[in-house]
C-alpha cells in the first residue's frame, strides 16, 4: 500500500510538472503571437518610412535637375535675345545706308555727289552690320541635362528585405596578446556590403579551452566597430584567460555571434600580503600608506583583547586580512609582522621560475621608499638591500637625497634622473633582475644573482606612500633591451 501511494505520488508530481510545463509553453506562444503582430507592424512602419524618404529623396533630386534645366533655359535665351536684338539693329541701319546710297547714286550729276558719296563710304565702314559675328553664340541642343534611370531602375527592382549577417571568423593567426593588450582580428565568410558595424564581447576567466556556458564573470560589451579589427589596451590580467566573440550587424538587424574563442593572458598577479606588513603600514588593496599612528593603535587592541581574556596573537590582530585560496602563502614560519625599523611589506605570490614584471608608483614627498625582491625566509628586523636575502632599488629623501642600488649591506649610487613610476622585471632562472622607469623604459640598475630560493616582492616606505600595479606582462621594449643586454656586462654591474 505505502509502495503504491509512493509511485502514485511520483506520477502526481511528474504530471503537475509538465502541466505547469505546458502551461508556460502556452503562454510563451500567446506572447509570441502578440510579439508577430507587434513586430509585424513595426517593419511595416519602418518600410513606408523608408519608402517615403526614398520618394523625398527622388523628388528633391527632381527639383535639383529641373532648376538646373530652368536656368540653362534662361541664360540661353538671355543670350540669344541680345544677339539678336544686335542683328535687327545693325540691320535696320544697314537698309537705311543702303536706301540713302541708292538715292545719292540718282542724283549723280548733282555737284554735290563726291562729297555725298565719300559719307557713304564713311559709313558703311563704320557699319555695326561689318562688327557682327554670324554666329550663336550658345547651342539650342539641351541633350547635356537628359537623364537615364535605367542602372537605377535596376537597382530598386533588386531591392530586398536586409539579410542576416553572416557569423564573423575570428582569426587567430592575425590576432595579438601583448604589452596588456589584445588585438583581435576577424574577417567575413562571404561578402555583406549592408554591415554597417560589428560588437565584440569579452570576459575574463581561468578556464583553458572552449567558454563554458556558465561563468561568474560577465560579458563586456564593445559596440559601434567599423572596422575587422579591435585592440582592447590598457588592461589588467588578473585571470589566466580571455574568452571573445564578435558579430556584424546591418541597419536593422545583428548576426550570430562568432564562434568564441580563448586566449592567453598570462602576466604576474599578485596582492600585497598584510600579514607581513609593519604596523605602522596601512595597507589597501595594493596601495600602502605610512601611518605613525599604526604601532600605538594595535597595542591599544592588543590590550583590550587582554583584558577580555583574549590572546593578543597577530593571527587574530584586526589589521590582518583573510588570504585568497588562489595565492601561496608567505611561509614566513610563524613569524610575527615586520617591526622595528624594517618598514616593509611583501608580495603573497612566488616567484619560482619565468619572467615576471610590476610597476610601483611612489609618492616623492616620501622620506624613504624601496622596491625589490626578497627570499620569504627575510628576518622580521631586516631591512630591505641590506641583508643577502634581498635586493632593491632604494631612495633616501631625508636630509639629502640619494637614490641607490642596495643588496647584502652593498649600495651603489645611481646617476639617473628620479622616476615617479618604476618597473621591475625578474628573469628567474636566468637570475636577472632589473628596475627601469616605467614610463620611458630607461634601464636603472640591473643586478644579476644566483637565486637560490623562491622571491617575493618587496616594498618599503617610511612617511610616505605607494601603489603597485600588477597583472601586468612584461612590456616588448623591457624584453628587447633584456635580449640585446644579455649578451654584454651591464654598465650598471651587479652588486655582490
Amino acid at each position: 500500500m505505502g509502495d503504491q501511494k509512493e509511485a502514485l505520488k511520483k506520477i502526481v508530481t511528474t504530471l503537475a510538472v509538465k502541466n505547469e510545463e505546458i502551461q508556460n509553453f502556452i503562454y510563451a506562444l500567446k506572447q509570441m503571437l502578440l510579439n508577430v503582430e507587434a513586430n509585424s507592424n513595426k517593419v511595416q512602419e519602418d518600410l513606408e518610412v523608408e519608402f517615403q524618404s526614398l520618394f523625398s529623396l527622388l523628388d528633391e533630386l527632381k527639383e535639383g535637375m529641373l532648376m538646373k534645366i530652368k536656368q540653362d533655359r534662361a541664360s540661353r535665351i538671355y543670350e540669344l535675345q541680345n544677339q539678336l536684338a544686335a542683328c535687327t539693329k545693325a540691320l535696320e541701319s544697314s537698309e537705311e545706308l543702303l536706301e540713302t546710297a541708292n538715292q545719292t547714286l540718282q542724283g549723280a550729276d548733282n555737284q554735290d555727289f563726291p562729297q555725298a558719296a565719300k559719307q557713304i563710304k564713311d559709313s558703311v565702314t563704320m557699319a555695326p552690320a561689318f562688327r557682327l559675328s554670324l554666329k550663336a553664340k550658345v547651342s539650342d541642343n539641351m541633350s547635356h541635362l537628359m537623364v537615364d534611370f535605367a542602372q537605377e531602375r535596376r537597382l530598386l527592382q533588386a531591392l530586398k528585405f536586409l539579410p542576416v549577417p553572416s557569423a564573423p571568423e575570428i582569426d587567430l593567426a592575425e590576432s595579438l596578446v601583448a604589452d596588456n593588450c589584445v588585438t583581435l582580428v576577424w574577417r567575413m565568410p562571404d561578402e555583406d556590403s549592408k554591415i554597417d558595424h560589428y560588437v565584440l564581447e569579452y570576459r575574463r576567466t581561468n578556464f583553458e579551452g572552449p567558454p563554458r556556458l556558465k561563468e561568474d564573470q560577465p560579458w563586456m560589451v564593445i559596440e559601434g566597430i567599423r572596422q575587422t579589427e579591435y585592440t582592447l589596451s590598457g588592461l589588467k590580467f588578473d585571470m589566466k584567460y580571455m574568452n571573445f566573440r564578435v558579430r556584424a550587424c546591418n541597419k536593422a538587424v545583428a548576426g550570430e555571434f562568432s564562434e568564441p574563442v580563448t586566449l592567453e593572458t598570462t602576466a604576474f598577479m599578485f596582492r600585497l600580503d598584510a600579514t607581513t606588513c609593519h604596523q605602522n603600514l596601512r595597507v589597501e588593496e595594493l596601495s600602502v600608506e605610512w601611518d605613525a599612528m599604526g604601532g600605538k593603535v594595535q597595542d591599544i587592541k592588543a590590550r583590550e583583547k587582554d583584558s577580555k581574556g583574549r590572546t593578543a596573537s597577530p593571527v587574530n590582530s584586526p589589521a590582518r586580512c583573510a588570504q585568497s585560496p588562489k595565492r601561496m602563502p608567505s611561509g614566513r614560519g610563524g613569524r610575527d609582522r615586520f617591526t622595528a625599523e624594517s618598514y616593509t611589506v611583501l608580495g603573497d605570490t612566488l616567484i619560482d621560475g619565468g619572467e615576471h614584471y610590476w610597476e610601483v608608483r611612489y609618492d616623492r614627498d616620501s622620506k624613504a621608499f624601496a622596491v625589490g625582491v626578497a627570499y620569504r625566509s627575510l628576518g622580521r628586523f631586516d631591512q630591505l638591500g641590506k641583508t643577502p636575502a634581498s635586493w632593491c632599488l632604494h631612495l633616501n629623501n631625508w636630509l639629502q637625497v640619494s637614490f641607490t642600488a642596495k643588496h647584502n649591506n652593498k649600495a651603489r649610487t645611481l646617476d639617473v634622473p628620479l622616476p615617479d613610476c618604476i618597473g621591475v622585471h625578474c628573469d628567474f632562472h636566468k637570475g636577472v633582475l632589473s628596475f627601469y622607469n616605467a614610463r620611458t623604459k630607461q634601464l636603472l640598475h640591473t643586478f644579476k644573482a644566483k637565486f637560490s630560493q623562491p622571491l617575493l616582492p618587496a616594498f618599503m616606505v617610511w612617511c610616505g606612500s605607494f601603489q603597485v600595479s600588477s597583472g601586468l606582462q612584461v612590456p616588448s621594449s623591457v624584453q628587447c633591451l633584456q635580449k640585446r643586454n644579455s649578451a654584454t656586462s651591464s654598465s650598471n654591474a651587479s652588486l655582490t
